[in-house]
């Protein structure tokens, strides 16, 4: 049936939220949509199709994401609105309750069905017919080669999708599904498609990545043969876990020429009685040991992390045991975030007892003190 849809000149549009690896996706996305001859465009008011790529990690950024689409109103071609992401499979068909404007919901792993979806929502517009899929496991890996970049120097390239650590705040094994990796030969031709497409700097992405196993293939072997690709000048990794990461991993570091000397060792609190109900696997003397072995081992290594303050039950001492963790190992860089309950997570049904004054505050106190230390004044 002829949709009318598949026309040279049909417009899209994407607003990615989120981190590295929804900007890879919408990059998988864009890929898929233009080798169906549409155009990617950079003004929402001309786009045929609007998709909003989410993320769910913390409610902040789905308010956003929600704030987005009421503008939408004020468009006045009627565009074809999706909603692609952690937030599609957070809510599913609820997303139409929330927002009659959205047209198709999309999961993270259902986004190779994104053109077809499209071209059916088109063809049932009379009907007011909303389409949603969240179904699928596991990617077909020829998403991953469709050959669309932003960067021309650099590109993001995923390993691994989902985790199955289950840390008691974290919505990703709900949205994301737990740990599935990629083949490690379909990684590394994506990384050799790139460098011929002159690309020459790689990011490998995971919400795990030292979780890495393919056929006897592990992380520290995989990123071996990265280094091995001809015409890679750079690479680095992103994101690891502290109970997954090991000494190897920094002989690795070390040794590997064209691996950047980057370190992302998300923390998340210094209290190991915080940690424990965060489900971390980890105690605070188990952080500062791998980061002491760290610096030892990879001269003038950069270290950066994650820290969430006001987790439920929180008291002001935990949070002086995470301000003082900061001051003791001195990041490059934190990122710190205020605790906001999750759909689906264990963390989810504890009382969020920290009130919104206390974690501004909080968040204010750390953000100030890693501020001087990167300036060097602490």
């Amino acid at each position: 049936m002829d949709t009318g849809v598949k026309k040279t000149g049909l417009r899209f549009y994407i607003r990615t939220f989120g981190c590295q690896m929804n900007v890879r996706d919408s990059e998988i996305i864009s890929g898929l949509l233009t080798a169906e001859s549409w155009q990617l465009t950079t003004n929402l008011g001309e786009a045929d199709i609007i998709i909003f790529n989410t993320c769910s990690v913390r409610r902040h950024a789905e308010d956003k994401v929600w704030s987005e689409i009421g503008k939408l109103k004020k468009i006045q071609n009627s565009p074809i609105i999706g909603l692609v992401g952690c937030m599609a499979q957070a809510y599913k068909e609820k997303v139409f309750e929330r927002s009659s404007r959205v047209d198709f919901v999309v999961g993270p792993n259902d986004i190779h069905k994104i053109p077809e979806i499209i071209k059916k929502v088109a063809c049932q517009n009379m009907f007011v017919r909303k389409v949603w899929e969240t179904n699928t496991r596991i990617r077909p890996e020829e998403i991953y080669h469709k050959g669309f970049y932003e960067n021309r120097e650099h590109a993001y390239v995923i390993i691994s999708e989902g985790c199955s650590n289950f840390c008691s705040y974290c919505v990703v094994p709900y949205v994301r599904g737990e740990l599935k990796t990629r083949p490690h030969n379909s990684i590394l031709r994506e990384i050799e498609e790139a460098i011929a497409r002159g690309i020459t700097k790689i990011t490998l992405l995971g919400q795990n990545v030292n979780a890495y196993e393919d056929n006897g293939v592990n992380f520290i072997k995989l990123i071996e043969l990265v280094n091995s690709i001809k015409g890679l000048k750079e690479f680095s990794f992103i994101t690891s876990h502290p109970q997954d990461t090991t000494l190897d991993l920094f002989k690795a570091m070390r040794d590997l020429e064209k691996l950047k000397k980057y370190l992302h060792l998300p923390v998340q609190s210094g209290s190991n009685r915080i940690l424990n109900l965060m489900r971390r696997g980890y105690t605070r003397e188990f952080y500062l040991d791998l980061v002491n072995n760290y610096r030892k081992m990879v001269k003038d290594g950069v270290l950066s992390t994650d820290i969430i303050v006001g987790f439920p039950t929180e008291k002001e001492e935990e949070f002086q045991d995470s301000y003082n963790l900061v001051k003791e190992i001195r990041f490059n860089a934190s990122y710190i975030f205020k605790y906001s309950p999750r759909p689906y997570t264990e963390a989810e049904k504890f009382p969020d007892d920290v009130s919104r004054e206390e974690k501004e505050r909080r968040h204010r106190i750390i953000l100030e003190l890693q501020k001087e230390i990167s300036l060097g004044k602490k």
